[in-house]
């Protein structure tokens, strides 16, 4: 059997639903609702209320499971989320640990991410053996993550056989309003801005693929970097543009010009209450020019090859097309 952390959010729902298409027997956490994203598999789910940060439910959660796949965590880089960050993302990451050493827990897969690398160095490329280094420049969440996957080494050195993921920006379909689903809502606005800055990118479907392969391998006490490309934020914003028939960005967000927005957002949040799209931390990364090596997951996984983020780009734009057709 096995349990499924964070299965109602972005990752975790195509996990589960891959699981499922594969035959089995999954059990799944959720908080308060079940998606309506997984209104076709819900009922094949064995679906447990409960929370990361409960070690009574997380105990009820792991009866007769063998596998555990942790991707339950908060993604903010607002101001003020520094509690709820390291609540789930540390802590909760911990009873999990906990929680499968007393299980006995046969193999844990955790999904970490690039910013428990460490502040990258601009122009340098990012490999599983870069050192975290602590700097006052460090957003909450890189060091929430970063503790976090601290929890599952500590774990591994414990007894528990595991392997760590580190994706960078994933690319997917249906959560449309968070996270990078938010580049195809702004394409399909013609938003007319891009910022000059470069990063990873990788499909969903690859990321599930290759947790799915770490967990049925031999594979243990290993991190891997998952990533597709390296591209500018530019060419990405453009040719999800061009596969949504719509203008592409035109004009380049210079750091001053990214400097006030944020400044702006702040001051309106203090107004309004409402998040501000742009945070100070995500104006300054969205400027830097960042490289990840993904050469070391296909050497663990042979036969393993990344998606082209052409052709992730132009499955998601076909998926957004038929949501905007839908509404």
């Amino acid at each position: 059997m096995i349990l499924v952390t964070g299965g109602t959010g972005f990752l975790g729902s195509n996990l589960l639903r891959a699981l499922v298409q594969a035959g089995k027997p999954v059990r799944a956490l959720y908080r308060r609702e079940i998606p309506s994203q997984l209104d076709d598999i819900k009922d094949r789910v064995e679906w447990v209320k409960g929370d990361i940060t409960d070690i009574f439910s997380l105990e009820d959660a792991l009866v007769g499971i063998q596998q555990v796949y942790h991707c339950a965590a908060v993604v903010s880089f607002q101001p003020g989320a520094k509690e709820r960050l390291f609540k789930i993302n540390i802590e909760g990451t911990a009873n999990v640990v906990n929680m499968c050493l007393d299980a006995g827990v046969k193999k844990l897969v955790h999904v970490s991410s690039v910013a428990a690398l460490g502040r990258a160095k601009e122009n340098e490329t990012i490999t599983e053996k870069a050192e975290w280094v602590e700097s006052s420049s460090n957003s909450q969440y890189a060091i929430s993550k970063y503790l976090g996957e601290m929890e599952v080494w500590r774990g591994m050195i414990e007894g528990l056989p595991a392997a760590i993921v580190n994706p960078s920006i994933i690319l997917g379909s249906h959560y449309w309003d968070e996270g990078p689903g938010q580049f195809f809502q702004n394409a399909w606005k013609e938003f007319p801005y891009y910022t000059t800055g470069i990063n990873g990118f990788v499909d969903v479907m690859d990321v599930v693929r290759s947790m799915m392969l770490l967990m049925n391998s031999d594979v243990t006490g290993q991190r891997f970097i998952l990533s597709a490309d390296n591209w500018t934020y530019k060419d990405i914003f453009t040719t999800i543009a061009q596969q949504l028939d719509k203008k592409p960005p035109h004009i380049s967000v210079k750091p001053w010009m990214a400097a006030l927005v944020w400044r702006m957002e702040k001051v309106k949040q203090l107004f309004t209450g409402k998040k501000p799209l742009i945070t100070r931390e995500t104006a300054r990364t969205a400027q830097l020019e960042v490289f990840y090596d993904n050469t070391k997951l296909p050497k663990f996984l042979p036969g393993f090859s990344y998606t082209p983020l052409e052709a992730t780009i132009s499955r998601i734009a076909s998926d957004f097309k038929q949501f905007k057709a839908r509404q």
